[in-house]
C-alpha cells in the first residue's frame, strides 16, 4: 500500500514539474539561452524587410522587453530567434510553445483570453474614414448618397452601419480583394471613402503618388486594444513583460519608438506614415492595463 502512494505521489509530482517546467518561460529562457519571438510580415506595427529582418514600432518594442529579460535573468547573451506567425496561427504557436512571446498586431479580445494571456496595451487602432482632400466629407453624415469601400473579409463598414451617427444615412458598399486594391477605388474615384484601420490608411495614403490629396475624416467607428501575447497561466513571465513596457512609457523610450514608426521616414521607401499617436493609444499609456476590446466597448 505504501509503495502504492509512493508511486503515485512521485507521478503526482512529475507531472506538476513537467506542467510548471512547461509554463515557466523565465526558466526555459533562462536554461536554453534563448527566446522566440513571433513577428507579422505584412502588418502596420511589425512587418519584413526580406532575407529574415524584421521590424516595425511592435517588433522593436518586443527585442526591448527581451533584452530587459535578459538583464533580469542575468545572462550574457541572448539568442532572439523570429517566427513568422499569421492571423490563423498565432495562437496555436504560443499555446504549443513554439513563440513564447508574439508582438504582431493582435487585438485583445474577450474570446482570446479564454487561451492566451495579453501584456498590457501598447497601441490602439481606430477604424478610421479616408476620401480625398477636395471631397467636402469631413463626418459620417457626409456619406449619405456615397460608394464606399472596404477590404473583403474585414468587418469595417458593418462597423459603420452600427455607428449611432450612421442612422438614416444610405450608401453603396464595394469590396477591394486587399487594402492596396481597396485604396484604388479610392484613387480612381470608383470610391468616395476607404473605411479601415487608420493605420492602414495612414499607410496607404503615404504611398500614394501625391499624399496630401487624401486625409482621414471624421468619427472614430470603433478601437480595439493591441496587445503582446503570451501563454496563459504564467505570471512571471507576464510581470517581466509588463513591467519592461511599463518602464518604456514611463522613461519616454516608447514614445520615442511611436515617433520613429509612424511619424518619421520608415524602411524600405523611407515614407511617413504620418499617423501622430492618439488619444486612445495616449490613455492606454497612461493607466496600463490588460482589458479586452469589449471592455472598450462599455465605455
Amino acid at each position: 500500500m505504501k509503495k502504492h502512494l509512493l508511486a503515485v505521489a512521485v507521478t503526482a509530482l512529475a507531472a506538476g514539474s513537467a506542467f510548471a517546467q512547461a509554463t515557466d518561460t523565465l526558466a526555459k529562457i533562462k536554461a536554453s539561452g534563448s527566446v522566440t519571438l513571433g513577428v507579422r510580415e505584412s502588418s502596420g506595427l511589425s512587418y519584413t524587410l526580406g532575407n529574415g529582418k524584421f521590424v516595425g514600432f511592435h517588433t522593436e518594442m518586443g527585442e526591448v522587453v527581451l533584452a530587459d529579460i535578459q538583464k533580469q535573468l542575468g545572462l550574457p547573451k541572448l539568442d532572439v530567434k523570429y517566427q513568422p506567425v499569421t492571423s490563423q496561427n498565432r495562437i496555436p504557436l504560443v499555446t504549443n510553445g513554439t513563440v513564447d512571446l508574439e508582438c504582431g498586431s493582435t487585438t485583445n479580445n474577450a474570446a482570446r483570453q479564454k487561451d492566451v494571456a495579453f501584456a498590457v496595451t501598447t497601441y490602439v487602432e481606430e477604424v478610421r474614414t479616408a476620401v480625398k482632400s477636395s471631397s467636402g466629407i469631413t463626418s459620417i453624415k457626409d456619406l449619405n448618397g456615397k460608394t464606399i469601400a472596404t477590404t473583403t473579409g474585414t468587418t469595417s463598414v458593418q462597423t459603420l452601419r452600427k455607428h449611432e451617427r450612421a442612422g438614416g444615412i444610405d450608401f453603396k458598399e464595394v469590396f477591394g480583394k486587399d487594402h492596396a486594391d481597396s485604396f484604388l477605388m479610392l484613387e480612381t474615384g470608383r470610391a468616395d471613402a476607404f473605411v479601415m484601420d487608420a493605420s492602414i490608411l495612414a499607410a496607404n495614403i503615404s504611398k500614394s503618388k501625391n499624399p496630401a490629396d487624401y486625409k482621414i475624416v471624421g468619427e472614430v467607428l470603433s478601437v480595439e486594444p493591441i496587445a503582446c501575447m503570451l501563454r496563459k497561466d504564467d505570471a512571471a513571465f507576464k510581470k517581466a513583460v509588463d513591467d519592461s513596457i511599463k518602464r518604456q512609457i514611463a522613461d519616454g523610450s516608447l514614445a520615442k519608438l511611436y515617433d520613429k514608426w509612424f511619424m518619421q521616414p520608415v524602411p524600405p521607401t523611407n515614407t511617413k506614415i504620418g499617423l501622430p499617436i492618439s488619444d486612445a493609444t495616449k490613455a492606454a499609456w497612461a493607466s496600463p492595463n490588460d482589458k479586452p476590446m469589449e471592455d472598450y466597448a462599455k465605455k
